[in-house]
């Protein structure tokens, strides 16, 4: 492995969203998976960009685990981590933390409609591992 390859694994980047009411899409205003699907789409192109000055590709997911609700109303950190480096690949793994949330009795006396608070400890979401691919670097010209 070269020490370019090293240097390129453990490089981590995270995006935080709030999330809208306009895409809860079921009872309890759950969002849907796909929606931090998105998100890991959004940070590894970003990793793609700084390792390789690409938008890359994404090729695939190896697995993606749905571990706790994700609501409207949330802020949500999604980060991907490098943890292979290939020729042309990079594996990736991906976490989506709820950290701020709509406080328990919002709406009660006391308590506003849209009360929320940061959480002491983040929510862990959703899980994946996926794999982008970037060109081919190009030979400088002499």
């Amino acid at each position: 492995m070269s020490s370019e390859s090293r240097s390129l694994e453990g490089l981590t980047v995270t995006h935080r969203r709030y999330v809208p009411y306009a895409h809860a899409h079921y009872a309890g205003d759950l969002v849907d998976g796909a929606y931090v699907l998105g998100l890991f789409g959004d940070v590894a192109t970003e990793v793609c960009i700084r390792t390789d000055n690409d938008e890359g590709l994404f090729a695939s997911y190896s697995d993606v685990q749905f571990r706790a609700p994700l609501r409207a109303g949330d802020v949500v950190e999604a980060t991907a981590t490098v943890v292979r480096v290939g020729r042309r690949s990079r594996t990736l793994e991906f976490q989506a933390r709820v950290v701020c949330r709509r406080s328990p009795g919002a709406g009660t006396p006391g308590k506003g409609e849209s009360a929320a608070e940061v959480l002491s400890e983040p929510i862990i979401v959703v899980t994946a591992t996926g794999t982008v691919v970037v060109p081919e670097p190009v030979p400088p010209q002499l």
